[in-house]
């Protein structure tokens, strides 16, 4: 998978890809982060990317040339699944969203910043909108390393046990269930006798009763649905 990550503070979405599960997925070329710098695409001499808005109002607005001639640029060397676009009113990302979009081969990430983008280009360029959650950050470029982590674990031989990603949470609409390790006694805390058994159908069992009992405590919604 290969995502194009569109921003203007590139500086803050270096870390969260040069590190562990995301570094071992680039360095097993499963997965390519490629981050670009929208004021390279900038005609303005200062390299501004932003104007004020029409009608007035608090905040500046991303114009639309830089944009869509980096958008085009990519465009033009390769075929997109999807140009995204993170912003708060967007599609609310979960586990199967995320499954889905894992399958993908090639994505465009615009990330957001100041009060938003001019909407002729989310009218004309941008084929989903993404949100990470019901609140508003002061840019794009977390919610869009957010998103590369929740599809970067999914690709086939990303987790050293795949079968890992099968039962975290929101899989199958259910949250994990609790887990241990050892030492099997701390302070007089023990773990469950069940996971110590051996009995491999029997902890199944467990695990998924525990995983439905959780859900139904914490998000019964996810039943429901």
């Amino acid at each position: 998978m290969r995502i194009d990550i569109i921003t203007v503070l590139p500086e803050l979405l270096r870390s969260p890809f040069d590190h562990s599960i995301m570094k071992r997925a680039q360095e097993k070329g499963l997965l390519e982060v490629h981050i670009h710098n929208l004021r390279d695409y900038s005609k303005e001499k200062s390299k501004q990317v932003d104007d004020y808005q029409f009608g007035g109002g608090a905040g500046m607005v991303i114009k639309i040339q830089p944009i869509a001639d980096c958008i085009d640029d990519l465009k033009s060397q390769r075929n997109y699944d999807e140009v995204i676009y993170m912003t708060p009113d967007g599609e609310l990302l979960n586990q199967p969203l995320c499954n889905r979009m894992s399958l993908y081969e090639n994505l465009i990430v615009l990330c957001g910043h100041y009060k938003g983008i001019d909407e002729r280009l989310r009218e004309h360029y941008i084929t989903k909108e993404i949100s990470i959650g019901d609140y508003v950050l002061s840019g794009g470029e977390l919610a869009a390393a957010v998103l590369v982590d929740s599809l970067g674990r999914l690709l086939p031989g990303v987790l050293n046990d795949e079968s890992s990603a099968l039962t975290d949470s929101f899989q199958d609409n259910l949250l994990a269930p609790p887990v241990y390790t050892r030492p099997s006694e701390y302070n007089g805390w023990k773990v469950p006798d069940i996971l110590l058994s051996g009995h491999a159908a029997k902890i199944e069992e467990w695990r998924y009763s525990q995983a439905v009992k959780r859900t139904k405590e914490r998000r019964p919604d996810l039943l429901e649905e």
